[in-house]
């Protein structure tokens, strides 16, 4: 990496326990602008928790999250949050507004004209592969599990946050429309040029969308760095996922 790389995210020293019982330890790690950072590993191992640390879900009980050059608990946790987008698996979008209204809510929260919400909306419907025509004065249980995807990754994206983050977003869908969201998102990632924090279990995902993947084993990050790094490396965690893989090639 470049010695001018901007970083947009770090982990300082960051431990995270509830119930006297260490749910992520001893973080050190920060996320560049513009990468697609792949969290890796089991349920339970403390990816999602690292990932509601960076916006403030979480405050930790030890050290720091930095966003943007401001320790996480001197920021407006409402600022915060409308600098970064955040999808999870059931999209949460509030089912009595139409898909219109849905992406517009943080864009109308922010103050900006009908109009000029009206026309964000449409651009980002067709910037993730759905004609607003069509689809902008739906609601949400008229649309398949794909669609809603969509619609949830365009509200994430609507008021233009520099990062996103995005727990498992693909999770529940069949494996067509999976893969075919991976790669409608990965065009996305790099066409907008987001910071990108994505959780996820699968091996497969995490090399399909990673510029770098952190692998998390029972609350700490072991192995950080690019496919190519992770492939060479020898913690057992990794070689376990590795195997996945392998496996999974292997019965094709």
């Amino acid at each position: 990496m470049s010695s001018n790389r901007q970083i947009a995210v770090e982990f300082r020293d960051v431990s995270f326990s509830r119930n006297h019982r260490n749910l992520v330890s001893n973080l050190n790690f920060s996320i560049d602008q513009g990468e697609a950072l792949i969290l890796l590993g089991r349920s339970g191992s403390g990816k999602t928790t690292t990932m509601k640390l960076i916006n403030r879900l979480f405050t930790p009980t030890k050290g720091e999250v930095v966003f943007d050059g401001i320790p996480t608990n001197q920021w407006d946790e409402i600022k915060l949050r409308r600098k970064i987008g955040y999808v999870i698996q059931e999209t949460g979008l509030f089912p009595h507004f139409t898909v219109e209204r849905n992406v517009g809510l943080v864009p109308s929260l922010e103050g900006w004209k009908p109009k000029q919400i009206k026309t964000r909306v449409y651009e980002l419907l067709q910037l993730v592969g759905l004609d607003p025509v069509q689809f902008a004065a739906r609601y949400p249980h008229q649309l398949s599990g794909g669609q809603r995807q969509r619609v949830g990754v365009a509200r994430a994206l609507a008021a233009d946050p520099p990062v996103l983050l995005m727990d498992e977003p693909f999770g529940a869908l069949d494996p067509i429309t999976r893969l075919e969201l991976q790669q409608e998102f990965r065009r996305l990632q790099q066409e907008l040029g987001k910071t990108v924090v994505f959780v996820t279990h699968d091996i497969q995902e995490a090399f399909v969308l990673a510029s770098r993947i952190g692998l998390m084993y029972d609350g700490e990050l072991v192995v950080l760095g690019t496919k190519e790094e992770f492939l060479r490396s020898q913690h057992p965690e990794s070689l376990a996922f590795l195997q996945c893989l392998r496996s999974l090639q292997d019965n094709l």
